[in-house]
Order: structure tokens, then sequence, then C-alpha cells
């Protein structure tokens, strides 16, 4: 599968969004936590000789974190958060760790989320600026359905 030819295909969602105070604390974070579940950072766009945005995913940017325009403060929004899928459970746990070895901050430990589904296994963060972001794992063998 080409994952640019075939976007529409794939994907509901082009790319979200979150602004981040540190551009630099920024990378060194979501490297740290992005890198458990295969993702990498992809492009930087830079703006009158500084960089203002990292775009993050596994083919193409399905995440960017991004300076504000003007030198805004960034507002996390209090119901906004982004769930990254991860290959098993163990991506989820070490996405976790990562998080919070790399400044981040607990909102929730991994574990099964049976409230969602029997097979729903999660874990939740606050980045450095206060973006919530969630790693998940769906067990087929434990979901509702089977």
């Amino acid at each position: 599968m080409d994952a640019f030819a075939d976007q529409g295909k794939v994907r509901a969602i082009y790319h979200v969004s979150v602004g981040v105070s540190d551009i630099e604390r920024s990378r060194r974070f979501y490297s740290a936590v992005l890198s458990t579940l295969g993702y990498k950072l992809l492009y930087e766009v830079k703006e009158e000789g500084r960089i203002t945005s990292l775009g993050w995913g596994l083919h193409f940017p399905e995440l960017w974190t991004n300076v504000p325009v003007g030198g805004a403060a960034p507002h996390p929004g209090s119901g906004v958060h982004v769930a990254f899928h991860a290959s098993h459970a163990t991506a989820v746990d070490d996405f976790y760790a990562a998080a919070l070895s790399a400044g981040g901050a607990d909102n929730g430990a991994p574990g099964y989320r049976p409230d969602y589904d029997p097979g729903y296994y999660g874990a939740f963060v606050f980045d450095p600026d206060g973006n919530k972001l969630e790693a998940m794992w769906f067990d087929h063998r434990k979901s509702r359905g089977n």
C-alpha cells in the first residue's frame, strides 16, 4: 500500500495538531514516547529561521506539534486527547514509561479498560504542556465481539 496514494482509504483524519511551548522539549519528549510505537519525526517546518512545527507518524505526519502563532501560549483542549494505536500491550506499557521518564505526567496507568470494552488496553499521559495522549491496543481475544 502506498501511504500517500491510499490516504483516503486508510484514515478518516488527515492529521491532528497540538500546541507546545518549547519545540526542542517537544522534540525530546515525542521522540522518546512515539518511538515506542514505531512513530518517528518525519518533517520539520521552519519559519523565519526557526523551527515552529514537527510532524510525526509512521509513514505520513499524522501528528503535528506546533509553537502557537505570534508567541501565544498553548492551550490544551479540555476534552481533546490524541490516541495512538500500539501493536501490542507491551508497546502501551513502554509508551507510558517513556512518557513519565521524558517529563510527562500520569493520567491513567496501563491496563485493560473494561468500561470501554474488555479487550481495550490503554495508558494515558499528559505531555509537558498538558496535552492529553493515549496509547491503546485492542486485545481481540477479550473483546465483547468474541
